[in-house]
Formats: structure tokens, C-alpha cells, sequence
């Protein structure tokens, strides 16, 4: 918790209470169903919220924004970046039913009326979003291929409308591959723990 208040002072005393008992709920329900692995749930709030929450050192969502995490697992980073921010719609999709049945769970018992979880896979989704976000799910390649048509025109950020991504290691090869405008934000420019060394947060406009 004191490691989300150094990065994040501003939270209000409700975002605060709700990532808290992330803690607590994350402990009990990895025991029933393995969301994240056991060694990872002892560092959860860096390894798993914090990390997450990289995303919010590159953007900020307006009110309005719909964003769309693929293959979001136990609900990273979709869980933390809707309560930071409450007014932006947040769909998490992955394939793994059992593990969309907890995050629902998750985000109920977190009063987040702004996700909406679902089981399902990407290459099926018709709706558009400004943003999609994820967390290493595949190469950055077929990645783009799956979401490209959920991208909404409706541009009203910044930042144009398009993917961040959270990957750690060398990412160059991925990126020639990808062979498209990309822009590449290493979290260590804003986290000093170590595990932030070689994570990044790589925007791809579409």
C-alpha cells in the first residue's frame, strides 16, 4: 500500500480503501483458483498494481474513455486502472472462463461499476475503444492483428487512439517486426524498485 501512496499521493480515501482490499481478496481467492503465481502474490502490489498502474504515468483517461484489456487474467491491469480512474468504462475479456468468473467477483465486491468482465476472445469482439491495454499476452505482431478493428476513431486524447502494452526485456526485434509507428516508455523512468529495470509500456498509435 505505501508503495502505490509514494507513486500515486493524490488518491482519494476510496481509491485508497479499494486498492487495500485488493490485497485481501487476491490472497483469498489465488488460494482457491491460481490467478497469479504463489511467489507473485507476496508482491502483488508491485509486481501486479503497480505495474499496472505504469499505464497511468503514460496517459491519463478521460471521462468517457472505454478501454479494452485482453487476456486480462486475474485482472491486471484493467482492476487498478479503473479505480484510479472511476469515470472511464473498462471491458476485460480473456478465454479462461474460471478466471473472468473471479474477476468479476473482484470488481463486485470493489463496487467498480465501471468493468464489465467477459469471457470471450478478442478476434470476436465487434465494439470499438479508445485505448486497448494488456499485459504481455503475445508478441506485439499477431497482438495488433487481433485489435485493430476494435479501435475507435473517436480520438480525444493526447495521445491518439491505439494499444499500450506492458512488456519487460529487449523489445527491439518486436518492434521491427511490427513495422509500424510505436513509442516506447521505460517505467523505470518513473518506479525505482528494481523489478521496474526492464518494463516498459510500448504505445502503438492505430
Amino acid at each position: 500500500m505505501e508503495l502505490i501512496k509514494k507513486y500515486f499521493p493524490d488518491l482519494t480515501a476510496t481509491q485508497m480503501e479499494k486498492i487495500d482490499q485488493m490485497g485481501e481478496l487476491y490472497q483469498s481467492w489465488n488460494a482457491k483458483v491460481n490467478l497469479i503465481s504463489r511467489q507473485d502474490i507476496d508482491t502483488l502490489y508491485e509486481r501486479h498494481i503497480l505495474h499496472s498502474l505504469g499505464i497511468a504515468k503514460v496517459i491519463q483517461f478521460k471521462p468517457g474513455t472505454a478501454i479494452l484489456d485482453v487476456g486480462t487474467g486475474g485482472g491486471f491491469p484493467g482492476i487498478p486502472l479503473a479505480i484510479l480512474f472511476p469515470e472511464a468504462k473498462f471491458h476485460l475479456v480473456d478465454s479462461v472462463g474460471k478466471k473472468i468468473r473471479v474477476v468479476q467477483e473482484i470488481a463486485k465486491a470493489l463496487e467498480l461499476d465501471n468493468v464489465n468482465a467477459e469471457q470471450i476472445r478478442a478476434e470476436r469482439l465487434e465494439d470499438t475503444y479508445e485505448f486497448v491495454v494488456s499485459r504481455a499476452v503475445t508478441r506485439l505482431t499477431p497482438f495488433v492483428g487481433w485489435v485493430r478493428k476494435n479501435i475507435s476513431r473517436n480520438s480525444f486524447h493526447s495521445l491518439r487512439n491505439g494499444i499500450l502494452y506492458l512488456k519487460g526485456g529487449d523489445l527491439a526485434e518486436e518492434i521491427a517486426e511490427l513495422n509500424l509507428k510505436t513509442r516506447t516508455y521505460a517505467l523505470s523512468d518513473y518506479f525505482t524498485e528494481e523489478f521496474f529495470e526492464t518494463k516498459k509500456v510500448v504505445y502503438v498509435p492505430l
